[in-house]
């Protein structure tokens, strides 16, 4: 028996609408019946685009959001039907770490105080010197050290936020962790470092994540089995190798066909998928296969008709999708989408597209050649006749300004030799 089991798990969320009268009048049908095991011991990668319910499935098995159908099943108990006390008690099994490690911890709160708040709770530890030995050696185990107990989010870098966050759930003893995107916030490198720490931790403590990620580099080398969910629903499921190695689902296929490959050989011969359209609405979810709407293989008279179920085709792979053999075999033909072939020797070796060659404008009558020489020296001598006459102008300007300069001096000159005749005029006279 699985360690954690769901089965047909639905959450929608009602539209309301009014101010006076608070009515529904739809729903978003964020998760809308998904059913999968983890079994003990194992680490279930849970990978999709944003949007497409990864999360809110997560929150849906510590009952943070209410299931509105299904089953939830931990070692042989339904959460969804267990009442609140029995509820709370069967939550130190069941621990989160969430995506935002500084929003999910409290700043008024030192880390002492946060990590002993669910012990309290839990009525884990005689004392609260017991509990903060406890609390030592969980930092031990995550990397921290005990000065740390001290210390607020706030002083803290983002990858220790989230061995914080680990540390809270670890405190607990917890059966199941599920790890909500863990290191989406974190430098590569610090990704890294809290990656192995997960490795680390299940091989020391037997634990159980359930990862939900984005980053199909990080689920492939921390899972054990991976779900893809699309749209709300779980499309494929397989062993971490078989999916990587074979998708059978075309749009894992597309999400596969994305993740780039470090060597340039490989790179440049594989085959990419480029899905057209956008992602529908959860709140107006298309008919049939959700995918159909951009599935490059969709068969209008059954795919936008029929929805497919998750069928076991060996090897503990499941898949949803009416043609996956079909398209395995290469028998199906592409109804839609664009499939990009990177072959370097294709690239090379292909004949370029034929350009057609561009139509040929009919000549138009023009006059005759002599015509238009004597045009062009007539336009030249019209336009040297405008340049001459600028410049007569210009000199013309310039003697008139000399002119008027000149006429001020001449007249001082005259005055001055009339004063100077009459003053010998007058000299002779007095003699």
């Amino acid at each position: 028996m699985s360690l954690l089991e769901l089965d047909g798990v639905k959450v929608h969320f009602p539209i309301k609408k009014g101010v006076l009268f608070d009515r529904t009048v739809g729903h978003v049908y964020a998760v809308d019946g998904v059913s999968l095991k983890v079994e003990a011991g194992q680490t279930y990668g849970l990978v999709g685009e944003s949007g497409c319910g990864k999360t809110t499935l997560g929150r849906s098995v510590l009952r943070l959001v209410d299931i509105t159908e299904g089953s939830v099943v931990l070692d042989g108990t339904d959460l969804a039907k267990l009442p609140g006390e029995e509820l709370r008690r069967i939550r130190r099994r069941l621990q989160m770490v969430f995506q935002d490690p500084l929003g999910s911890l409290n700043p008024r709160q030192n880390i002492e105080s946060i990590l002993s708040e669910g012990m309290i709770a839990h009525g884990i530890g005689k004392d609260q010197e017991e509990r903060r030995e406890k609390i030592k050696s969980i930092l031990d185990k995550v990397g921290l050290p005990s000065n740390a107990l001290s210390r607020y989010p706030h002083e803290f870098s983002g990858g220790q936020r989230q061995r914080i966050g680990i540390a809270r759930a670890l405190v607990l003893e917890p059966d199941v962790i599920i790890c909500d995107e863990p290191v989406s916030a974190l430098d590569v490198s610090v990704q890294a470092q809290v990656i192995n720490l997960l490795d680390e931790l299940q091989e020391e403590l037997g634990l159980t994540y359930v990862v939900i990620a984005h980053d199909l580099a990080v689920v492939r080398h921390i899972s054990d089995m991976i779900g893809v969910m699309y749209l709300g629903s779980l499309v494929e499921e397989a062993p971490s190798d078989a999916l990587y190695a074979e998708p059978k689902h075309p749009y894992t296929k597309a999400l596969m066909s994305a993740v780039p490959v470090p060597d340039p050989d490989v790179e440049d011969r594989r085959e990419r998928i480029l899905l057209t359209g956008d992602l529908p609405s959860p709140a107006n979810p298309p008919s049939g296969c959700r995918f159909h709407t951009r599935c490059p293989w969709a068969q209008a008279s059954r795919c936008s008709t029929e929805r497919p179920e998750l069928r076991d085709i060996g090897g503990g792979h499941r898949v949803a999708c009416h043609y996956a053999d079909e398209i395995a075999a290469g028998t199906l033909k592409r109804t839609a989408g664009e499939v990009v072939s990177a072959t370097r020797e294709g690239v090379d070796d292909a004949p370029a597209p034929e350009t057609p060659a561009p139509a040929k404008v009919p000549e138009q009558p023009g006059p005759p050649k002599q015509e238009l020489l004597k045009a062009e020296k007539a336009e030249k001598a019209e336009k040297k006749a405008e340049a001459t006459a600028k410049k007569a102008e210009k000199a013309e300007a310039t003697d008139n300004k000399v002119e008027k300069k000149a006429e001020p001096a001449a007249a001082e000159k005259a005055e001055k030799a009339e004063k100077a005749e009459k003053a010998e005029k007058a000299d002779k006279t007095v003699g």
